[in-house]
């Protein structure tokens, strides 16, 4: 159990405190949230990037790591959906978009293809995070602006989504219509 895989258990681990966080419905429940949804996002970028660095890569993390990003992205769209922030179009395009995508990559590895992250799935990482805090802050911000960043950020999250999925189909077509 290297450090790497101690980060993404960590993050398994900081969902349901996530979760029961929103569930309170506190005063500044939101803020906290937002906090732990943050770290616990932090740790998706920090764990990749101590398992390359130091050759830490495992089979468990290969696991742990994906495992852990869609517990916490599903769990906050599926809690916003709840609470009437984000519309579930929103959250089923985003969801059935990573299910296709861990389709995608369980149907090729079979074939001895390995599809790394790329540029766009990682702007749509990004995206998809930013949206999710924006969310739980945008009365806030609202207040201060009058400006709808949580739809501006939900748009670009659904773009970015869109367009890294089509572009993962589209660079295993030939994989995926062979007999």
């Amino acid at each position: 159990m290297n450090l790497p895989n101690k980060l993404s258990l960590c993050r398994i681990f900081l969902v349901p405190v996530f979760l029961f966080i929103i569930s309170l419905h506190v005063t500044y429940g939101d803020y906290i949230a937002a906090g732990v949804f943050v770290l616990a996002a932090f740790t998706d970028g920090l764990d990749g990037y101590i398992a390359r660095k130091n050759k830490l890569v495992t089979r468990l993390g290969k696991l742990l790591d994906p495992l852990a990003d869609k517990l916490l992205i599903t769990s906050a769209l599926i809690a916003l959906v709840e609470l009437g922030r984000l519309p579930g179009w929103v959250a089923i395009l985003i969801i059935g978009r990573e299910f296709a995508i861990t389709g995608l990559r369980a149907i090729v590895v079979k074939e001895g293809v390995v599809i790394a992250a790329s540029k766009l799935g990682k702007y749509k990482t990004v995206s998809q995070i930013i949206a999710v805090v924006i969310l739980f802050l945008q009365h806030y911000l609202y207040n201060i602006v009058s400006i709808p960043f949580g739809n501006i950020a939900v748009t670009i999250a659904v773009i970015f989504t869109v367009w890294s999925g089509y572009d993962y189909f589209k660079k295993t077509w030939v994989l995926l219509t062979e007999n």
